[in-house]
């Protein structure tokens, strides 16, 4: 790997390490000051709200500045979001802000590295970005937790600011304070990044011109006969996976009785799994062999149905590590190949956007669909088993579409397939 693919690691994993605590000290303030159900919840859709929003100009933006630009100023909003919700801000409204900064730094994180690596380290690399991804999640949530918890928080609380009065008197306000420090630590490592020989895109004179180029971007790849099938997957995939971080942290609360502290950790452990399936993936997969694992989504599905029956920290446990492992062995060779895909069709910055709309818009719907019924009183069982059901059926229909195509377009998909062989050599 290139020198600079390990400075983006760095950034990636600071970046994430916040973004994962921030999330469960956001759970933790809107719960203790006694916010309905709903809100909380509502946290997951908030945070891909610009997303989607913003998708025809991210990535356009993404492939005008150079990427590591981006990422320092995407940093710099997440900072901002963070000090809106210290400072009276409507916790929903500054995590949206969050969640700003987040979909300007998505586009330019995973298309440096079409512009970085060879064709051929694109699964690796997604191996390596995904693995790391999943371990900033696990120490993020745990991180998250332990800062509001017994032992740290009464001694981030005790620090005190010589002339500053901050307003931070709970132990989700501190640990929100110390996701600031995180932030700007990536930030400095964005500022590291190395600029590529790959030529910038200007941007139009016409900013709204982005619109009709972006859904143009958006058709092309939902037409591709690879691209449709691994954007499925991955939209389907991180549609409930973003979701089911909450769904966890609320069915512990439920079947385990545990707090936001205890909870987290279990998030952590889903994570672990995922960042192990994440390397076997990157190990063993080839980008012309992604379509081949599918079929695991089914089986992560109906395995999700399982959670309901459990009562056991010591049966929880394996269980999560192997739902969290399936998830990661079908995601990373799945993004390597929407990504390959995106990137021979219109270029990384735009392919990387209108993945992120897609998904993020799945996580969007799934997550407002969820804070409503859970506001008109849906348990997280009943959660859980409608999560399960859903990706079970969907996926099965994906792999159904991918079967059909190898019949119906077979001199298409093998083509497309010779493309991603050619360029694993």
């Amino acid at each position: 790997m290139k020198k600079g693919f390990f400075t983006i690691m760095a950034a990636q994993f600071f970046s994430s390490l916040a973004d994962n605590a921030l999330f469960v000290a956001a759970v933790e303030l809107l719960k203790s000051s006694g916010a309905p159900d709903w809100q909380p919840a509502a946290l997951v859709p908030m945070f891909a709200l610009f997303y989607v929003v913003l998708a025809p100009f991210v990535g356009a933006f993404a492939d005008a500045v150079p990427k590591g630009k981006v990422m320092f100023f995407s940093n710099s909003i997440k900072v901002v979001g963070c000090l809106m919700m210290l400072f009276g801000s409507h916790p929903l409204i500054a995590y949206a802000v969050v969640g700003l900064g987040a979909a300007a730094y998505s586009p330019a994180k995973y298309g440096i590295l079409t512009e970085l690596l060879p064709p051929s380290q694109l699964v690796k690399a997604n191996g390596w970005i995904e693995g790391l991804t999943i371990t900033s999640i696990i120490l993020g949530v745990v991180l998250g937790g332990q800062l509001m918890g017994e032992v740290v928080a009464p001694h981030l609380l005790a620090f005190d600011m010589p002339l500053v009065t901050t307003g931070v008197d709970t132990p989700a306000e501190a640990a929100i304070a110390a996701m600031i420090l995180l932030y700007v630590l990536a930030a400095l490592f964005n500022l590291r990044i190395p600029r590529t020989e790959t030529p910038l895109q200007p941007l139009p004179a016409n900013l709204w011109s982005l619109v009709a180029d972006f859904f143009d971007c958006n058709r092309r790849l939902w037409q591709d006969k690879l691209g449709q099938i691994s954007l499925g997957t991955t939209t389907l995939f991180w549609g409930v996976s973003g979701n089911l971080r909450y769904i966890v942290l609320a069915w512990a609360g439920v079947a385990l009785s545990y707090d936001t502290t205890q909870a987290s950790a279990l998030v952590g452990v889903v994570a672990v799994g995922t960042a192990v399936g994440a390397v076997l993936a990157s190990a063993k997969m080839r980008l012309d062999q992604a379509t081949r694992v599918i079929p695991l989504g089914v089986a992560m599905g109906l395995l999700v149905l399982g959670m309901n029956m459990i009562r056991d920290i010591y049966v929880a446990v394996p269980f999560m590590i192997i739902l969290g492992g399936l998830g990661g062995f079908l995601v990373v060779p799945m993004n390597a190949l929407l990504q390959h895909r995106g990137h021979n069709l219109m270029g990384s910055g735009r392919s990387i956007a209108v993945q992120n709309f897609n998904e993020q818009a799945a996580i969007l719907v799934m997550g407002a669909l969820y804070s409503g019924l859970t506001k008109s009183g849906l348990s997280a069982y009943g959660a859980i088993t409608s999560f399960g059901l859903v990706v079970a059926a969907a996926m099965l229909g994906i792999w159904f579409w991918h079967r059909s195509n190898t019949v119906h377009h077979r001199d298409e998909v093998e083509r497309l397939l010779a493309v991603a062989r050619s360029d694993c050599h």
